[in-house]
């Protein structure tokens, strides 16, 4: 069974990615490494290219690639309300044709909204997927609380897992993989190593085994998104060796 390859453009760096022209620029690249999709980050789209998402849509889908989209937002808001944008970066993913649109947790009470989300949920085309971002509503315990309550109510929200994210929140990612795995739609892989007061995503060939171990954990079959830093002066052989590295783990 394949396993689909995605690359996140943040990876290449945002400054490599202004010097190239955008996110577009890019797909040339993650095509002719063999990667199967790419993934939208909504922060590197300036405002021209929000009014024109069919247009890289259609780039995308030249590229023979699938698209992701990233939004910087949270599916709850502060007090555990839904955030009332996110029927805006539904009706955005449409328009890119995403297979998934991926937002962060936000602030979940235990509330999960069940009408609402279902209302939202209805027809979509593409897959809903919550992270462990590096925040405190990232953490484990507001994690399992709201993937128990979406399996209990039946809805089709899965997790992108972020495998350096728990790092951030100072926990066990083996753990974490433990008791979520079975919600996993999509992994984030990242290798982290301290840095001043925080952390610091660093290429896998620079890391330890731990990565390895941890993928082996989330399910197979779930897309693996590159999310560590592409860097070098051939990127489409960088992109290609991590694309690879990654089909056969």
């Amino acid at each position: 069974m394949k396993t689909d390859i995605i690359v996140v453009t943040a990876a290449y760096g945002h400054a490599q990615i202004a010097a190239l022209g955008g996110q577009r620029a890019l797909l040339p690249i993650i095509q002719q490494a063999g990667a199967d999709g790419v993934e939208i980050r909504r922060e590197l789209l300036d405002d021209a290219a929000l009014a024109d998402l069919s247009t890289l849509a259609h780039a995308v889908t030249q590229h023979q690639l699938h698209a992701s989209y990233s939004v910087p937002d949270t599916l709850f808001c502060d007090g555990g309300e839904i955030n009332p944008r996110i029927t805006h970066y539904v009706e955005e993913a449409r328009q890119l044709n995403a297979q998934r649109l991926k937002v962060a947790l936000g602030d979940f009470t235990g509330a999960l909204s069940r009408q609402t989300l279902q209302t939202l949920l209805v027809d979509l085309p593409f897959q809903l997927t919550v992270e462990n971002d590096q925040t405190e509503y990232g953490r484990l315990a507001p994690s399992v609380a709201f993937f128990t309550a979406v399996r209990e109510a039946d809805l089709p929200i899965s997790m992108t897992f972020d495998m350096g994210n728990w790092c951030w929140t100072g926990e066990d990612a083996d753990q974490a993989a433990a008791q979520l795995a079975s919600q996993v739609g999509y992994v984030h892989v990242k290798a982290a190593v301290p840095h001043k007061d925080s952390f610091r995503a660093i290429a896998l060939d620079e890391a330890d085994d731990h990565w390895r171990t941890l993928l082996q954990q989330l399910p197979a079959q779930a897309p693996r998104g590159i999310e560590f830093p592409l860097e070098g002066d051939d990127l489409i052989a960088v992109t290609r060796h991590y694309v690879s590295l990654l089909r056969n783990v």
